[in-house]
Order: C-alpha cells, then sequence, then structure tokens
C-alpha cells in the first residue's frame, strides 16, 4: 500500500468510519495507453497503405506516359497548329515569314518521302519471302475483298449523304471564283489501261520517279476539198510519264520476287536476310528519329497551312454545307462501316484497336498523305496491336495504294455537288455510275496530297459534267484531304486486322511446318556429324591396330 493510502486509512480510523482502500487507476492508464498504441499502428497502416496507393498510381501515371507520350504529342501539336495558325492569321504574316513557320513541316515531309520507296521494297520483299504461295494467295483475296467492299460502300455512303443534305446550289457557282482550269477530257478506259501498265513498268528505275498517264493532244488535220483545203483539229491519246512514285508497278514487281526469292530454298536466304535487314533498319531510323520530331512538324504544316489561306471566312461561308456533307460522310464511315465490319468478322473491340492505331490516324490528318504514313502504320499495327508483320507488308502497302476508301466517298459527294451546283439531276443509272467510277477512280488514285482533285475528272467525265468546276473545290480541299487521308488509313489498319484474324491459323500452320523442317534439318545435321566421328573412330582402331603390328615386326628384327 502505497503512503497517500495509508495517511487516508489513519484519518479514516480516527474518525471512525470504516476504511476502504481506492483501487489505483493502474488499468485505465494501461488502457489508454493500449488504445493509443493501436491509434499509432493504424496511422501507420493507414500511411503506409497511402504511401502503396501513391506508387501504384505513380507507376501507373508513368507507365501510361512512356507508352501514350508520343500520342499525347502528336494531338497537341494537332491542336496547338490549329491555335497558332489562327492566331498568326490576325498577324498577317508575308508569304516569307509563312514559309519560314511552315518549314519544319516541309522537312518532315521530306524525311517521310524519303523513306517511302526503301521501306515500300524491303517491306514487301521480306513479308513476301516469308510466306508460302498458299498462304500469300489467300491473304491477298481476302485483302482485296475487303478493299474493295469497303471502297464500294464508302462511296455509297457518300452518295446517301449528299442527296440526302442537298449542299449543291447554282448561286455558290457566281459567287465562288476558283482558279480557271483547262477542259481535260479522260476516258474511263484510258483510266483503266493505265493502271495496267503502271502494274507492268518498263523500266524500274523510272517507275521509282515517274508514272505513264493517257493524256490528248490536238493534233493538225488537213481536210482536202473540192473548192479549198481547211485546217481542222483532232484530239489523239498518247502516253507520257508524270512525276510520282509508280507504287503500282513497285508493289507487284515485290511480290513477285520475294515469293520466288522465299521459294529457291537456302539459295535466296542471302537476299531475304538483306532486305529483312533493310526493313528493320528503316523502321529503327523512323521509330527513335522521325517519330518524335513529327509533334513539331505536323504543328508548323498545319500552322503554316492555315495563316496561308486567303478569304479563309467567306469560303466556309460558301462552301461550308458542302464542307460539313463530306465531314459528316466520313464521320459515318470511319466511326459506324469500318468498326461494325471489325467487329462483325473479329468479334473484337474496335476501339481498343482504334486506340493502337490512333498515332497513324492523327499524322495521316496532319500530313494528308497515306504513303508519308505507312512507316508509323506499321510501327502502330505490329507493336500496339500485335499484329504479324508478314500481313502487314502486304494489306497496309497495298492498302496505302488500292484501298482509298474516304477518297472514294469524297468523289462521289464532289461530283454529286457538282452536279446539283450546275442545276442537273442525277437519275438511277448515273447514281450508279457515280458509285463505280469512283470506286475506280479512287484505286488509280495516287497517295499523295490531293490527288483525288485529279482523279475526280474521271468521274465527272463519266457524267458528263463540266470538269473547269473542280477547280471550286481548291479553297477547302487542303482541310478535307487530311479527314479522308485519315479515313484511308483507318481503313488500311481495320483491314489489316481483319485479315490477320482470318489467316492467323494458316499463319501459324506454316510456323510449325517451319519449326519441324528446322528441327528436321538439326537432327540431320546431328546424325551425320555422329557418322563422321564414328568413322573416324574406326580409321583411328584400323590405324592402331596396324601400328601395333607394324611395331611387334620391328621389335622381332
Amino acid at each position: 500500500m502505497s503512503l497517500p493510502q495509508r495517511i487516508s486509512g489513519a484519518i479514516a480510523v480516527l474518525r471512525g468510519a470504516p476504511f476502504e482502500p481506492r483501487q489505483a487507476p493502474v488499468p485505465q492508464l494501461e488502457n489508454l495507453a493500449v488504445e493509443d498504441e493501436e491509434e499509432e499502428e493504424k496511422k501507420l497502416y493507414n500511411k503506409e497503405k497511402f504511401s502503396k496507393r501513391v506508387k501504384i498510381i505513380k507507376g501507373l501515371v508513368e507507365n501510361w506516359i512512356r507508352q501514350n507520350l508520343l500520342l499525347a504529342l502528336t494531338i497537341g501539336g494537332v491542336l496547338s497548329g490549329c491555335f497558332f495558325g489562327f492566331i498568326g492569321r490576325q498577324a498577317n504574316f508575308s508569304s516569307h515569314t509563312v514559309s519560314l513557320i511552315s518549314f519544319p513541316g516541309e522537312m518532315l515531309m521530306r524525311a517521310l518521302k524519303m523513306f517511302i520507296l526503301p521501306l515500300i521494297i524491303s517491306s514487301l520483299i521480306a513479308g513476301m519471302a516469308q510466306l508460302d504461295a498458299k498462304s500469300s494467295s489467300r491473304i491477298g483475296v481476302r485483302a482485296l475483298s475487303y478493299y474493295m467492299v469497303t471502297t464500294v460502300l464508302a462511296a455509297i455512303v457518300g452518295i446517301i449523304v449528299v442527296l440526302v443534305i442537298h449542299p449543291g446550289d447554282p448561286k455558290i457557282k457566281n459567287i465562288v471564283v476558283g482558279p480557271k482550269g483547262d477542259e481535260t477530257k479522260v476516258s474511263t478506259l484510258d483510266a483503266i489501261l493505265d493502271i495496267i501498265r503502271n502494274m507492268i513498268p518498263e523500266n524500274l528505275v523510272q517507275a521509282c520517279f515517274q508514272q505513264v498517264q493517257t493524256i490528248y493532244e490536238k493534233k493538225g488535220i488537213i481536210l482536202i476539198g473540192e473548192s479549198q483545203s481547211q485546217l481542222a483539229y483532232k484530239m489523239e491519246p498518247t502516253q507520257v510519264y508524270r512525276d510520282g512514285t509508280n507504287v503500282m508497278g513497285m508493289i507487284v514487281f515485290c511480290i513477285s520476287f520475294g515469293l520466288v526469292a522465299g521459294h529457291i530454298g537456302h539459295h535466296g536466304k542471302l537476299i531475304v536476310d538483306f532486305f529483312v535487314s533493310l526493313n528493320e533498319i528503316i523502321m529503327k531510323l523512323v521509330s527513335h528519329i522521325i517519330l518524335w520530331y513529327s509533334p513539331f512538324g505536323i504543328m508548323c504544316l498545319i500552322a503554316g497551312k492555315i495563316m496561308s489561306i486567303s478569304n479563309l471566312a467567306a469560303t466556309a461561308q460558301m462552301l461550308g454545307l458542302y464542307m460539313i456533307t463530306v465531314v459528316i460522310g466520313l464521320l459515318i464511315h470511319g466511326v459506324i462501316t469500318l468498326p461494325l465490319i471489325f467487329w462483325f468478322i473479329t468479334r473484337k473491340n474496335p476501339a481498343i484497336f482504334f486506340r493502337g492505331i490512333m498515332q497513324a490516324w492523327i499524322t495521316a490528318a496532319g500530313t494528308a498523305s497515306s504513303a508519308v504514313t505507312l512507316p508509323i502504320t506499321f510501327r502502330c499495327l505490329e507493336e500496339n496491336n500485335k499484329i504479324d508483320p508478314r500481313v502487314t507488308r502486304f494489306v497496309v502497302s497495298v492498302g496505302a495504294t488500292v484501298n482509298m476508301d474516304g477518297t472514294a466517298l469524297y468523289e462521289a459527294v464532289a461530283s454529286i455537288f457538282i452536279a446539283q451546283m450546275n442545276g442537273i439531276h442525277l437519275g438511277i443509272g448515273e447514281v450508279i455510275t457515280v458509285s463505280l467510277t469512283a470506286t475506280l477512280a479512287s484505286i488509280g488514285a495516287a497517295s499523295i496530297p490531293s490527288a483525288a482533285l485529279i482523279t475526280m475528272l474521271l468521274v465527272l467525265t463519266a457524267l458528263g459534267l463540266p470538269t473547269t468546276d473542280v477547280s471550286l473545290l481548291f479553297a477547302v480541299d487542303w482541310f478535307l484531304d487530311r479527314i479522308r487521308t485519315s479515313v484511308n488509313v483507318l481503313g488500311d489498319g481495320f483491314g489489316a486486322g481483319i485479315v490477320y484474324h482470318l489467316s492467323k491459323d494458316d499463319l501459324d500452320k506454316m510456323d510449325e511446318l517451319k519449326n519441324l523442317e528446322a528441327l528436321e534439318s538439326v537432327i540431320i545435321t546431328e546424325q551425320s556429324s555422329s557418322n563422321i566421328n564414328s568413322d573416324k573412330k574406326v580409321d583411328t582402331e584400323h590405324a592402331t591396330s596396324d601400328d601395333i603390328a607394324n611395331a611387334e615386326t620391328e621389335t622381332k628384327v
């Protein structure tokens, strides 16, 4: 008992009261201490839990930035280019200043164009050499079937949209004044023959920078009559070479070369390895140097283009409904038609697949060229969406020339718009002609900026419409060209995913056969080496027995 308790007990005895010792509040103090410890432990646990969550979130953010930094920079480049372009219009820069602003974008275009030809050659030869004839024919049939179906659907969507909205007004032709163009004669038969001529070039070196085209020239004819002679003119077709890579001819040659190189066995292994290495080197150059420069280049391209346009507000006011019609048609095809086809065949989420090729889609919108976007499209499909390179090498390379969904839709809308602007009513037969000729013209369109305005002459000629009215569309083509090119690249990407899904079993079987052949060759080489070693052992045994006999005879002597 403590001293205070004894004192209180003595005082209670003196007073005559019974002594009741107080219990010390030790247990309460102990309970408080335990509660404090539990609270501290909870605080520490919560801090550790919070720190773990922070680390997890930080890791996720870092991982997302590492994977999507280039995409975010590209989107930022497009938005910044639009912002600085409209701000720069208020400053009224001179043409020399605008050209300096566009110069980094021009360097990006030149760098990407530099890799188009070696990339197409190396990728097609390397891809075709790794396929057998049966697999390559199946992939080709599936890819071409997809190209034709989607291109016809795009033309039909464009026709429906332009007939429903009806943007054409005869007043526009009197208000919007475009550059005067010459009356150009274009024949559907000549266009088909030109495609076939370009598929088989007479000179491969010339095909790298020129392609053949049929034009009509005036030739004088002297008409001899009874009274006097008269001079008349006659339009005769002639074939000329114009600047531009003959991509179709290079594709046909590279496919044939790659298939033959892959089927001659070990004799062609050296050349196949060369093109495989060349393709890897080009892809490394593109992914490590050009891709990280592309956001800045795209920003300068868009800003310079917006600054260089004259009378932007008036043009948008007069041709605004036409622009909205084209954009709505392209959105329907890119957001509804293509994803539905992809989902129907593969049963996979098209949004996830689109997220993987978004980098190529934005680059196509910035550069307005599907051929220039080829290296980035390869990278997005193979690294992000895990598509077999043997499929992408063929489908995307050929698709950059043949699969032009956005171009077919644009040409269908533009041709009917010109007919509406001239007050011409098109019947069912003319509408069917528009869909077919727009499909054909899109196949023959070069994968370069504003090529659709040239091939659209074919559609207008088939309808008997004035070809000079194409010049009215030059004022807004810079904007629509970027959107339709992005839809073209989107169609190539979805096509590669569909063809890979349909060809995956064939590719797996081909890989298994190659692995079995490799194992058989290893076993054969091991057996041959073991036989050689056994023969050597027998020879050494015979040699040692002969040596022993010779030694014995020598000792006897």
